[in-house]
């Protein structure tokens, strides 16, 4: 097993802002901006697995700012830690006004994405940050990971009370 760097794992692509991604105000739809973002993340995901993964979970959801139809959204994911199955994807959307040069951050999140194979396991054991972003989001991993299992195990409490009955 050897080491890789974030870096590695790095996913970018620019999607321009038009009119079928926009919503009844006139900015992204946040449905569009979860399945960008899914689609970048799984990139990044595959890059540390090298197999087919799924996406478990998606969390610290944040929309910070609504892109227009005169920006570009530039998407970043890249890997911020794994186990021997899951992994943790880091994903922002920095904006870019096209008429007046303005950048900002648009959105983040930290996506889970697990491995399908039972048979297959993480090939790397080292996660090496480079960046001051990777570094701390790095140093923060294990307390994301014991919240989501604290997440988990209310969500374990609460699936035996949600009904799948017809409401119809």
């Amino acid at each position: 097993m050897d080491a890789i760097k974030c870096s590695d794992t790095l996913a970018v692509s620019i999607h321009r802002v038009r009119n079928s991604d926009l919503n009844e105000h006139r900015t992204v739809y946040g449905g569009r901006i979860l399945e960008l973002i899914d689609g970048q993340a799984s990139v990044a995901a595959m890059r540390v697995a090298r197999t087919t993964v799924a996406t478990a979970a998606m969390d610290e959801i944040q929309f910070l700012r609504p892109f227009d139809l005169q920006d570009s959204m530039c998407m970043e994911a890249y890997v911020t830690g794994f186990g021997k199955r899951s992994i943790e994807v880091f994903a922002k959307i920095i904006g870019e006004h096209l008429m007046t040069g303005e950048r900002f951050l648009g959105f983040y999140c930290f996506m889970t994405f697990v491995i399908l194979d039972p048979e297959k396991q993480m090939p790397f054991n080292k996660l090496i940050p480079e960046t001051e972003e990777q570094k701390m989001l790095m140093a923060t991993y294990s307390q994301r990971v014991k919240q989501r299992q604290i997440q988990r195990q209310k969500q374990q409490e609460i699936l035996p009370h949600i009904s799948n009955a017809k409401p119809w």
